[in-house]
């Protein structure tokens, strides 16, 4: 004979148990049926060639924006470069010109330790200084060829904001962060890809 599948009474709910309300009833060794959750159902969403331009955007800044930027990364650059002559006079001895040796005359034993790990850290600042000088003039040969601010990996515009707070990006944050393309991202990658049926 198959036993009956019972599911109990919620918590604090009245059932046939006797005892105070809020208690768990007493099981009876009876098995209990688990109910699984109801699967959501996810709807495919399906855009018209319209409403798909208008959610992906331009493909290009206007001329007006890419000036803008054009300045803004003109500024970094000019800043920068200031940061890695300031650096490089830090490195260097003034009175022979040449960056400072490990075996200065006027430092004691226990100071040359100290003072590589300064000149250490400063070449490691002007090695930095140098990518992202680098990469500043990279943004500005993508704004001459008026591709600056498409993202690598799905060719559309990356945001105002983000290329506003970092002139060097190439992807938006959210692929930067996850490497997986943002929703728009999504949608233009699946638009260029040939559909197979």
């Amino acid at each position: 004979m198959a036993k009956k599948l019972v599911r109990p009474a919620a918590r604090g709910a009245k059932s046939g148990a006797k005892g105070a309300p809020g208690k768990k009833p007493k099981l009876t060794g009876k098995k209990i049926a688990v109910i699984p959750a109801p699967k959501q159902v996810t709807k495919k969403v399906t855009l018209t060639k319209a409403e798909e331009n208008k959610l992906l955007g331009p493909k290009n800044f206007s001329d007006a924006d890419l000036k803008r930027f054009k300045q803004l990364i003109l500024a970094k650059r000019l800043e920068t470069l200031q940061e890695l002559d300031t650096l490089k006079e830090s490195s260097m001895d003034i009175t022979t010109g040449e960056y400072i040796s490990e075996s200065s005359n006027y430092s004691l034993h226990m100071e040359q330790g100290t003072d590589a790990m300064e000149r250490e850290k400063t070449f490691l600042f002007m090695s930095r200084e140098s990518k992202f000088l680098n990469q500043l003039d990279d943004a500005l040969a993508r704004i001459d060829d008026k591709t600056y601010g498409q993202c690598k990996v799905c060719a559309l515009l990356i945001p105002k904001e983000r290329l506003e707070a970092v002139p060097t990006a190439t992807t938006c944050a959210e692929y930067k962060n996850t490497n997986i393309p943002c929703e728009r991202g999504r949608i233009a990658l699946a638009r260029k890809r040939p559909q197979t049926r």
